[in-house]
């Protein structure tokens, strides 16, 4: 599978998400969007990474922005995930990794010395006409929700 390009339509996909919601990438035309997958709910950095997003959020909003995380998770641990943390972001399920396969996050990591596969920390800026502006791969946590609410706002 290729990877998405910089500068092409950002690939469509419909999901289950919180809230008893669907969510078509399509039906988000005219607003940027922050598409972040992450590995596990409730783990210790996805949590983190999930707590800068809902920190900064009004500020995404404010620049038009819409945050959506995507993990493999259920939308049960989604939905205990988000209310616990008190995300006013939607979760998407992506059980069966057919959006973690358009977007190429699937990837062989070392877990304790065992190979496995998971989705490899990673972000996507798709700007309101739905092309793909930026994209972060193998994130760290740390300043990383800061670095994509700076790339949102130079997109104007």
């Amino acid at each position: 599978m290729s990877q998405p390009e910089i500068g092409q339509p950002a690939p469509d996909f419909e999901l289950p998400a919180t809230g008893d919601k669907t969510i078509r990438l399509s039906d988000l035309k005219g607003h940027k969007v922050v598409l972040y997958f992450y590995p596990k709910d409730s783990t210790p950095g996805c949590t983190r990474e999930g707590q800068d997003f809902r920190d900064h959020h009004a500020d995404f909003e404010k620049l038009g922005a819409v945050v959506l995380g995507v993990s493999r998770d259920s939308l049960r641990s989604h939905e205990r995930f988000r209310e616990k943390q008190g995300f006013p972001f939607d979760l998407l399920s992506d059980s069966e990794e057919t959006v973690c396969t358009l977007y190429d996050v699937i990837k062989m990591k070392n877990m304790y010395g065992k190979k496995v596969r998971g989705i490899e920390r990673s972000t996507f800026l798709i700007d309101a006409d739905g092309t793909l502006r930026r994209e972060w791969r193998k994130v760290k946590v740390d300043g990383h929700v800061e670095e994509v609410l700076e790339a949102v706002r130079q997109m104007g």
